[in-house]
């Protein structure tokens, strides 16, 4: 199969996974307003802590199957077997922490929607409900973090996330589409994306 060679993607997108494909024409750097899938991601970038996004993403089926479709009230009921059984399902990364960490932030993540009606209308706060958009070179040009990952970041830990760092909640940014650093000549800026 000839691959035209005038669609361009994101020089960080392996072209041999479909997932990976997928996921960069379809989600990354779309603006994302739905609670669910706001926690989905929140639990995803965290679980990829130190490991590649690939990892994450080749595990993403079986994560929303054994995280009940990662419905923050049911995950945050989560008891002991519960956690058990996570920690011995090797479809997931079975990271003590970080399986703690996901029901101890649907926990707060639910204490935030309280607060503020959504988790949505809290994150989109910090960029005035308009996705802050760079149209890098490459993706080498792109930050691990910024100032407004930090402040994010700091304000997440402070209502008790875990595994919400400043590089984390940058890659959370970009995946929720608050960031929109697709590459100046990728096919989901310059159009190509429909012409498919």
């Amino acid at each position: 199969m000839n691959q035209d060679v005038s669609i361009h993607r994101c020089g960080w997108v392996n072209l041999a996974n479909p997932l990976y494909i997928d996921y960069h024409d379809q989600e990354w750097g779309r603006p994302v307003f739905d609670d669910q899938h706001l926690f989905e991601m929140l639990t995803l970038e965290g679980a990829q802590a130190g490991l590649s996004w690939e990892t994450v993403l080749n595990k993403r089926a079986h994560y929303r199957k054994v995280f009940d479709e990662f419905e923050p009230k049911r995950v945050a009921d989560y008891q002991d077997s519960k956690v058990i059984e996570l920690l011995n399902d090797p479809g997931i990364i079975r990271n003590r922490l970080k399986v703690a960490s996901t029901i101890n932030n649907a926990n707060c993540f639910l204490r935030v929607q309280k607060e503020h009606g959504s988790f949505s209308n809290y994150l989109w706060q910090f960029v005035d409900g308009k996705p802050i958009v760079s149209r890098p070179n490459s993706f080498r040009d792109v930050p691990a973090k910024t100032e407004l990952s930090d402040k994010i970041s700091k304000d997440l830990s402070k209502k008790g996330f875990k595994f919400v760092g400043s590089t984390i909640i940058y890659a959370y940014m970009q995946a929720v589409g608050l960031v929109d650093d697709h590459e100046v000549n990728c096919l989901c800026v310059t159009g190509k994306l429909n012409n498919d």
